[in-house]
């Protein structure tokens, strides 16, 4: 028995599609926190429940490890979990082994591995009521007393049996024998261990063992299974699914059936989630108001309302998108659907270095990069996540939309070609071509640069369909929703407080003297029914002289060969708060009324001229700004998010530069062929 008041470390393990996640999630709640690994860019998912047995309080934390097979790490996450859960700086005082009940000879490797450790183990029998449906009978008394550890029978679905396990948990023991002798008296912790120090040339003894260990294992498992599993040759669930299968994965209609499926589910992200998106947007805009009413002018009244009430609102906004992304991800994960899309898709994907994995965060990046980089958490191998991080930013996303919008309006007329198709349609739609196009040209170069040890291959179980449990669903909605607003939230919040000082500000007293050149007094033509041009006026030379001003005239030479002049050089630096800021600064800056409206803002674009007398905006200038946000990279907040994910500056830095050279040299050479 554990003294009063002890806290227990409890390592969750499993194998994939077992229930782990699920079984984690009824333990513990809503107590649960989201990190990264030390150095790594896997999930560390911990939570805690309270127990009380006999009047004494135990405090237990839940350690979510990634799935695993075997405790011979394939995968960076299989070789965390090993990792974690042999680490002598934080002791795991008891193992909680997750085994899937309809599938309990796979399942008994790595049971019979952890039980060899030496340490306290619990085997959880879990999806018990599924074995039950499909008639197969498991003899625990039995298989308990052959393993020599405690085994507890549990329905994480419907949370059957989850007080027992908290009570083993706090009872477990050491088991009390070893389930095979190794060669040598070598302990398993040992053996195991040894595979981390191990170059690539010296494993082939490993190698060797670790077969021979894996055969003398699956001779005993063999056994057991024969004397405690009694089921029938044909299991109810597996041949339900098995013709489900037939359609689902057929080279066709597997096909028809994922693009259906991706169809529906970008239709949700890109226009339902505008909705509520809308929503939070005029929330917000009600807040900075009521916050202007409420106080008096001055600085702290406008870093509040212009500042961190529209950074809060930039992070609040993508909570639709992120929400409604993960809710079909964990609906897909939890059916047993993501399986086979995965399946499907590998053989393609794999070509220009991606995953199977990959294709819903490159569709739903269409909408957002920030959600879809988030959803790269479901690829396993580090190489292929991180390639495909690095390339979903060329995918077009949705704020890109009234940029493009604005710059086809400039350059083509409303004109039907081949009597079908419009033209400013097949523009928009070669730029979202040109996007994917060169997201895998760069999939297909890092794949041949990025050396990494872990070896490239998608394993992945075809698990039976199961009707996903709603509240485990929306349990992981909410954890990656949580992750976002706190850890991205405040880089992104920090960054566009920056931005507006940047905007407001100038350098000594520029602004003032701005208010005294262009007073009313000066102008009177200005009347009541022009007050809005006025206001624009005002704010496109106070953006002129500020901070950003300057740096736009500073970046100037550097964007002179694009066909760029300092305007748009301010345009380009505020969208990089997001990327639709670009119409309504180019609104600011060339006083146009009706603010963000593209058709007021064209208008005024048409009829501007250069020094010489000629027509600004060009088909080159449009042409190549439009390339120029094709490649370039979307917004603080992805920088913030790929951080986030890879847990290091290394990667969105090297992403920037990428995408800034990409962009600037794709927009040069339009400028200049076009010119």
């Amino acid at each position: 028995m554990v003294s009063e008041k002890q806290i227990l470390r409890v390592a969750l393990i499993g194998n994939p599609n077992s229930g782990k996640s699920t079984l984690f999630n009824a333990l513990t709640g809503l107590n649960q926190k989201t990190g990264n690994y030390a150095g790594v860019t896997v999930d560390k998912l911990e939570g805690f429940f309270n127990f009380e047995n006999n009047a004494i309080p135990y405090k237990i934390k839940v350690l979510d490890l990634p799935g695993t097979y075997s405790l011979h790490f394939k995968s960076l996450d299989e070789e965390v979990a090993i990792k974690t859960l042999l680490s002598d700086k934080e002791k795991t005082d008891v193992v909680v082994v997750v085994l899937d009940s309809t599938n309990l000879k796979r399942n008994l490797l790595l049971a019979t591995q952890a039980i060899d450790l030496g340490l306290k183990t619990v085997l959880v029998l879990n999806l018990i009521d599924e074995a039950k449906e499909q008639n197969i009978f498991i003899d625990t008394p039995r298989l308990k007393e052959l393993l020599g550890t405690e085994i507890i029978e549990v329905d994480s679905r419907n949370k059957t049996g989850i007080e027992n396990l908290k009570k083993a948990i706090v009872y477990a023991e050491i088991p009390k024998a070893h389930f095979i002798d190794l060669n040598n008296s070598v302990s398993l912790k040992s053996k195991v261990l040894e595979q981390f120090i191990l170059k690539d040339a010296d494993k082939t003894a490993f190698l060797e063992w670790e077969e021979n260990e894996k055969i003398e294992r699956f001779k005993k498992i063999k056994y057991i299974t024969s004397v405690c599993v009694k089921s029938p040759q044909k299991m109810k669930l597996k041949v339900s699914s098995q013709k489900i299968d037939r359609v689902l994965t057929h080279p066709f209609f597997g096909y028809a059936t994922l693009l259906t499926v991706l169809f529906v589910i970008f239709q949700f992200i890109f226009y339902v989630a505008e909705y509520p998106m809308a929503w939070i947007e005029m929330l917000f805009l009600q807040i900075g108001s009521t916050i202007k009413e409420t106080f008096s002018e001055g600085v702290f009244r406008d870093l509040v309302s212009d500042g961190i009430i529209s950074g809060v609102s930039g992070v609040m906004m993508f909570i639709p998108q992120i929400a409604l992304l993960f809710l079909f991800i964990a609906l897909l994960e939890d059916s047993g659907y993501m399986s086979r899309a995965g399946f499907l898709t590998d053989k393609l994907m794999r070509k220009v270095g991606l995953n199977g994995r990959s294709v819903i965060p490159l569709l739903s990046a269409t909408a957002c990069a920030v959600p879809s980089i988030m959803s790269t958490r479901t690829i396993s191998n580090f190489k292929d996540r991180i390639i495909t991080i690095f390339v979903l930013p060329l995918v077009s996303c949705s704020a890109r939309l009234p940029v493009y919008t604005l710059l086809i309006s400039l350059m083509f007329p409303d004109k039907i070609v081949g009597g079908v198709f419009n033209l400013k349609g097949l523009a928009l739609f070669s730029l979202y071509l040109l996007g994917f196009i060169f997201t895998f040209i760069t999939a297909f170069a890092l794949k041949k640069l990025l050396k990494t040890k872990e070896a490239s291959h998608y394993i992945m179980e075809m698990p039976v369909y199961r009707i996903p449990q709603l509240k485990s669903v929306l349990l992981t909605v909410y954890n990656k929703v949580k992750v976002f607003v706190v850890d991205a939230g405040k880089i992104i919040v920090a960054i566009s407080i920056v931005l507006w000082f940047m905007s407001n500000y100038g350098p000594g007293n520029a602004m003032e003297e701005i208010e005294k050149k262009y007073a009313h007094a000066e102008y009177p033509h200005v009347g009541v029914a022009d007050s809005n041009y006025y206001t624009e006026f005002i704010a496109a030379k106070k953006l002129e002289a500020s901070y950003i001003g300057v740096l736009g005239k500073a970046i100037e030479p550097v964007i002179r060969p694009l066909g760029y002049d300092w305007k748009i050089g301010i345009a380009i630096i505020t969208s990089f708060a997001a990327r639709e800021v670009f119409v309504g600064t180019m609104s600011t800056i060339y006083g146009a009324t009706g603010g963000d409206d593209v058709e007021s803002i064209k208008t005024r674009l048409l009829n501007e001229r250069d020094e010489s007398g000629n027509i600004k905006y060009t088909i080159a200038v449009c042409c190549s700004l439009l390339i120029f946000y094709v490649f370039a990279m979307q917004c603080i907040s992805t920088i913030a998010v790929v951080k986030r994910e890879t847990k290091s500056w290394k990667w969105p830095a090297i992403q920037l530069v990428y995408l800034t050279t990409l962009a600037y040299l794709g927009a040069w050479l339009t400028y200049v062929l076009l010119s």
